[in-house]
């Protein structure tokens, strides 16, 4: 579904990917690990067309999509959750929910997609009149997940979703997560630093360092691997 072939990106002189290849299969999620600094982020706003590659492609659905603007790349059906949320803090709950369906035209989908929102989530329709920027971080990271969900993707990357959030909402995020991949097929990106969870809930991963793969494979196996362990599961 998501094929990435030795991708480049740069800021400046400093290279931030050198040379990543990566692929998501329909309805699979998959995973990157790394530390800080390793390039996942970039390798998310690469894909979705906020950073231009020095080289390499991205393709999507068979189509390719390096060249193409942001909007263009939602409107094929890939949608971005980004690190820190990035709501809109001054617009109620349910305005940042509009702005996820910025480009839908049906007035029945957008409502259906609402609806469907507000039955994963069920404290953003307690909330949906409060003002986005009073919620908790959890909320607050509902309310990021549920405006991508606006655009109905097919594919959809998270990147670091447990960020700043409550032990206790972690869980529930996670499950939310498996829940929308479960019954709506979407194929998930994620990006999470928590490696044991996302290892957990993912079939493949890829471990990035300084900007390239060092490991890749079933995320079982991996999680049974001594250097991986010994680096990222505390193990």
């Amino acid at each position: 579904m998501l094929e990435v072939s030795e991708l480049c990106v740069s800021y400046g002189a400093i290279s931030a990917l050198g040379g990543i290849s990566l692929a998501v299969a329909p309805g699979a999620i998959v995973t990157l690990i790394g530390g800080n600094g390793a390039g996942k982020t970039t390798t998310l706003r690469t894909i979705s067309g906020l950073l231009r590659p020095t080289s390499g492609r991205v393709s999507f659905m068979g189509e390719d999509i390096t060249r193409l603007a942001a909007h263009q790349i939602v409107a094929r059906g890939l949608g971005h959750v980004p690190e820190g949320r990035m709501i809109f803090s001054n617009l109620t709950v349910e305005e940042n929910l509009s702005m996820g369906a910025y480009l839908k035209r049906d007035k029945a989908a957008i409502e259906r997609s609402r609806e469907y929102v507000f039955g994963i989530f069920a404290r953003l329709k307690e909330r949906r009149r409060q003002t986005a920027g009073t919620l908790s971080g959890g909320e607050q990271q509902m309310l990021a997940i549920g405006r991508a969900l606006m655009g109905e993707p097919r594919f959809l990357m998270l990147d670091e979703p447990s960020l700043g959030i409550a032990p206790r909402l972690i869980t529930t995020i996670f499950e939310k997560i498996i829940e929308i991949n479960r019954d709506r097929g979407i194929a998930i990106l994620l990006v999470e630093q928590n490696a044991n969870l996302a290892l957990e809930i993912s079939s493949q991963a890829y471990v990035l360092e300084t900007g390239r793969v060092t490991m890749s494979g079933a995320s079982a196996e991996l999680r049974r691997n001594p250097q991986l362990k010994a680096a990222y599961l505390g193990g």
